[in-house]
């Protein structure tokens, strides 16, 4: 492998130090090599001549790693470039951890002293795995004889003796004669620097072309102003809380923290969840979606259900909490099921005037992750005071101002219910009768039924209603408790009017009310109707009450579904995939 023709001499000014050609125009070295290349010429030279019969070629150097002058000072690579493509053999990587081991690997720098116009070999071997300086690893002589490393191997590629891949770069050698050692910067160092590097070294999982349209993506992002958010942030997300700490040095940019994880973290997964929360914060959505999708677009498929489950549906979840940071602020999740897979479509601390526009964006891109013939299902899980909140007639996107609740099936669902598990395996006990019955049993509460004691509703409901039906939106007090006792009694299947009596007449006279007629229309409705497709049937009624062109509205316009059946939202497998899992 001595005879590689990829090593390269380096001259610019009174400077002569070494190189390696990476791709078919590029060759890495140390910026102090080329400190002068503003005012002198740079060229490299490779040990055979090409066609034209020349050996030196000029070059400009198109990326440097910020290296300012001292000896101690970071980034130290500097990256030429050709004018034209050489027809050589560009040099191969290791992996990052192949420059190590017991017993040591025996390591070859191919320098450039003085006198050396052809260059000569240096054997080295490297102390240890452990970045000094977060930055550089320490080289030990192999030998006490034999070539030292001196001034002409600066920019040399440090190989493996056995194989000639690449490990690394000599950045500095021991001013002293007396100390034969050096320093190395490690090719995944390097690669913080120019980021096409890191599409050159193998890294576990992920090949060539993930890296590249990963690096791609983050350069997008990065011409638009960067993500709004910590670097450090989206690294934590990434590896969870069990995960690796921070390094030391810190991250200098988005793709620093991008290939940290891709080179030294262990778990695979990593990186892939990195670019799905960074998706996130990402305005663009294009590129948001090209996040969220890479290494590839993945589809789960959905394993064989068991009998007496509920239909098939595939679940849009959108789940908005108080964040605990402050009246008005709101952690925003949207989801994805795909059977039992869930996929975090995005989650953000958000202000209350932000998580509409937010919510429709993300779940418009959440489609892209359900089957061709899945059956949606949009779900919001609100905190209780938001249930009788008018999601069904948010418009759908900036550009269809249609009712989100007339373009698929949708209903809501109770923060503080789905976090108990005694109610939900309520629930789910609940769904096992209503599996074994012919029908479903209504249970009305009229307007004029706001005096009624919260507990024995909660326990008559328990015992003998499947399906709960308000005359009155929980507004007044009254409606309220009644309200959260049909909650506690973990009934499936819960409709109302978002508006129209408040339950509030005097003297008794609700016969003839709104909410007396709803309940009428309702029931006539339901009758006959499966609870478990009362999602798709309700989607038909929206349909239909939001187009009518009555002089009225129509009964149903306003109509309110909270549905639960904890089958169709299980606790997901792949949870722990998602950014935020």
């Amino acid at each position: 492998m001595t005879s590689a023709s990829w090593h390269a001499r380096i001259s610019c000014g009174r400077e002569t130090g070494a190189g390696f050609l990476v791709t078919d125009r590029h060759i890495l070295t140390c910026a102090h090599v080329v400190a002068r290349s503003r005012t002198d010429d740079v060229t490299v030279s490779f040990g055979v001549p090409f066609a034209d019969g020349k050996r030196d070629l000029r070059a400009q150097v198109v990326a440097h790693g910020g290296w300012d002058g001292r000896d101690t000072d970071p980034g130290d690579v500097a990256v030429l470039e050709l004018d034209h493509p050489v027809p050589l053999k560009p040099a191969e990587f290791a992996t990052p951890s192949d420059a190590y081991g017991d017993p040591p690997r025996r390591l070859l720098a191919y320098g450039f002293p003085k006198r050396y116009d052809e260059g000569t070999l240096a054997e080295y071997r490297a102390t240890g795995d452990q970045l000094i300086a977060g930055e550089w690893v320490q080289l030990e002589a192999w030998a006490a004889h034999g070539q030292p490393l001196v001034p002409g191997f600066s920019g040399a590629a440090v190989t493996l003796a056995e194989s000639g891949r690449v490990v690394g770069m000599v950045s500095a050698a021991a001013r002293s004669p007396e100390i034969r050692n050096g320093r190395m910067l490690p090719a995944h160092v390097m690669a913080r620097y120019w980021p096409r590097l890191g599409e050159l070294i193998p890294t576990p999982e992920y090949g060539r072309g993930d890296k590249e349209r990963l690096r791609r993506l983050i350069e997008a992002v990065a011409e638009r102003g960067g993500p709004r958010c910590e670097l450090e942030r989206l690294f934590r997300d990434a590896v969870g809380p069990l995960g690796p700490p921070l390094p030391p040095h810190g991250f200098a940019s988005l793709w620093d923290a991008a290939w940290y994880l891709l080179s030294e973290v262990p778990d695979s997964g990593a990186a892939a969840r990195f670019a799905a929360r960074l998706a996130d914060f990402v305005e663009d959505a294009p590129t948001r979606s090209a996040l969220r999708s890479w290494p590839r677009p993945r589809r789960y498929p959905a394993p064989p259900r068991p009998p007496a489950v509920a239909p098939g549906w595939s679940p849009i979840l959108v789940e908005i909490a108080p964040s605990g940071s402050g009246e008005g602020q709101f952690l925003v999740e949207v989801s994805a099921y795909n059977g039992r897979h869930r996929r975090v479509v995005g989650s953000r601390p958000l202000p209350v005037d932000g998580v509409r526009p937010y919510v429709l964006e993300r779940i418009d891109e959440a489609y892209h992750e359900l089957e061709p013939g899945a059956r949606e299902l949009i779900a919001f899980v609100l905190p209780r005071r938001w249930l009788n909140a008018d999601v069904a007639h948010w418009k759908r996107s900036t550009d269809d101002d249609s009712p989100l609740g007339a373009f698929a099936p949708l209903v809501v669902m109770d923060l503080e219910r789905r976090r108990s598990g005694g109610l939900q395996h309520k629930l789910l006990q609940k769904w096992r009768h209503l599996d074994a019955q012919p029908g479903a049993r209504l249970h009305r509460i009229d307007c004029g039924a706001v005096g009624q004691d919260p507990v024995k509703l909660t326990i008559g409901l328990r015992r003998g209603a499947d399906m709960v039906g308000f005359g009155t939106p929980p507004r007044a007090d009254g409606t309220r408790r009644l309200f959260q006792a049909s909650l506690n009694a973990a009934v499936p299947v819960m409709l109302w009017p978002r508006t129209g009596c408040r339950g509030e007449h005097r003297g008794g006279a609700h016969g003839d009310c709104t909410g007396a007629v709803f309940l009428d229309r309702l029931a006539e409705h339901l009758a006959g109707l499966p609870p478990g497709e009362l999602p798709s049937h309700i989607h038909e009624l929206r349909e239909t009450a939001y187009a009518s062109d009555a002089p009225e509205p129509h009964w149903a316009y306003d109509l309110a579904l909270l549905w639960e059946d904890p089958r169709c939202l299980p606790d997901p497998v792949g949870y722990l995939h998602s950014p935020v899992g």
